[in-house]
């Protein structure tokens, strides 16, 4: 079973918008499993101090590599995980990555940054990839980490009800001559005229190759608008 492991200094913030919609029922029906580790447990200090200036100056805190590493070492557990750092450094986290991710035979780890981002040692020692979600800025890692499975755990066998709807979804649609991926073509319900606007022709029409074709055209013209 699909295990996530969530390190955080915000464990009130989980399951939250996992906890709904397809992937927070199929949480509920045992088909992939959540765990959320509160960073601070691992402080040594009466205070429960995480984070401390940063060498060379600067503004902001850093996370501390001994608190951090204690959490990764305990989330692992004494066995194999493949621990993400939620960071704006990371790869691009992509529907590839998602792919991957819900493949994995063991527990994921996703490690939520916050201030300043955690002591570089830590992510060099203890940490397999470093993933961000896009080139901007977060108050911290946990929305990320939101992100990323909710991409992951859709993908899981069963998740969806059916696995044929996956291979029409945006960036699972495979153009068939030039083996790309794109984002999927608009879609359309009823009413067929609604606000003066009505659906496209082809769709009412019932010819599933001509429906086929300008499904195609669309996701084609909509990926090569992305592009420009």
């Amino acid at each position: 079973m699909f295990l996530a492991k969530v390190l955080t200094l915000f464990p009130e913030a989980f399951p939250g918008l996992l906890g709904h919609s397809v992937v927070g029922r199929a949480l509920q029906q045992g088909k992939w499993q959540l765990a959320v580790v509160n960073i601070r447990d691992f402080a040594t200090d009466k205070h429960r101090t995480v984070d401390d200036t940063p060498y060379g100056g600067g503004a902001g805190m850093v996370l501390k590599p001994e608190v951090v590493a204690a959490a990764i070492r305990q989330a692992k557990a004494g066995g194999v995980a493949h621990v993400v750092y939620l960071g704006p450094a990371g790869q691009r986290f992509t529907q590839a990555h998602a792919r991957r991710l819900a493949a994995l035979e063991q527990p994921l780890v996703l490690l939520c940054g916050h201030y300043e981002g955690v002591d570089q040692r830590v992510l060099e020692t203890e940490v397999d990839e470093v993933l961000s979600i896009g080139d901007y800025v977060l108050s911290g890692g946990e929305v990320a980490a939101q992100v990323v499975l909710d991409a992951t755990v859709r993908l899981l066998p069963g998740v969806l009800g059916g696995d044929a709807s996956l291979h029409e979804e945006s960036f699972d649609l495979i153009d068939p001559e030039t083996q790309e991926p794109l984002v999927e073509y608009p879609h359309y319900t009823r009413p067929a005229v609604w606000e003066g606007q009505a659906v496209p022709a082809v769709l009412q029409g019932g010819n599933h190759a001509e429906i086929a074709k300008w499904r195609l055209a669309q996701a084609r013209a909509r990926t090569a608008a992305l592009k420009t």
